[in-house]
């Protein structure tokens, strides 16, 4: 008996170490799972444009590629404000890879940019935000659209330029119902130094600039396609 009892716990054991085996080579657990930091803004100018100070364009090689995130980079492809006056670039000249293009201006009024800016986009958007912080849904799908490009169960990363954009649209998710301990403003690319660098800005023989934005994985917005209120 005793015998008997001593083979089935070594099937037992091999059993459990075969399980363990074929879970962590066959069926591995799911990457990019690991805890985060909880969002904190970093000191000065930055914090005040909402970055934050422990995921920003100096660590977020570290974070890029989680199945439980999605990465939104909120620049327009062309946009009509003057950010070189402010060392920047007007145009999407590069993107972290695995971010993808939500232009911002094209979700919501912009205001409250750098003087030497100027005006960005005033065409359509899909929410209004009056002057008493409130927002207002524009298009009878405004929400729906909203939520299929920020989804409320993932953690969401957002960059844009310089810090602007990805501030206030950190904000608008807050002010709209999103939970803002599982949203992280990285900053701006402008600034990013890292190894997942994705170039769109290039120079050719003659001097001439040209953009590739063909690289870029857009969401663009098809207004004619909406309700509007």
């Amino acid at each position: 008996m005793k015998k008997y009892v001593w083979w089935i716990s070594i099937l037992v054991i091999v059993g459990v170490i075969g399980a363990f085996l074929l879970g962590r080579f066959v069926f591995p657990v799911p990457a990019g799972l690991a805890e985060l930091p909880a969002p904190e803004l970093s000191e000065g100018q930055r914090g005040e444009l909402g970055i934050d100070k422990n995921i920003n364009e100096s660590t977020i090689d570290q974070y890029l590629g989680r199945n439980d995130a999605v990465y939104r980079d909120l620049r327009m492809l062309k946009d009509p404000g003057n950010y070189e006056a402010i060392g920047g670039d007007s145009n999407l000249s590069g993107f972290v890879d695995g971010f993808e293009v939500v232009p911002f201006p094209y979700l919501v009024n912009v205001s409250g940019l750098p003087e030497a800016v100027g005006d960005t986009y005033t065409g359509d958007t899909l929410f209004h935000k009056h002057s008493d912080g409130t927002y207002s849904e524009n298009y009878e799908e405004s929400m729906a659209v909203l939520e299929g490009l920020f989804p409320k169960d993932k953690i969401i990363f957002l960059m844009c330029g310089g810090g602007g954009y990805s501030g206030m649209m950190k904000q608008m998710l807050m002010k709209l119902g999103w939970d803002g301990s599982k949203i992280y403003d990285v900053g701006g690319y402008w600034f990013y130094e890292g190894k997942n660098n994705v170039n769109v800005k290039r120079e050719l023989d003659d001097g001439a600039v040209v953009y590739d934005f063909w690289k870029v994985p857009v969401h663009e917005i098809d207004f004619n396609t909406l309700t509007e209120k």
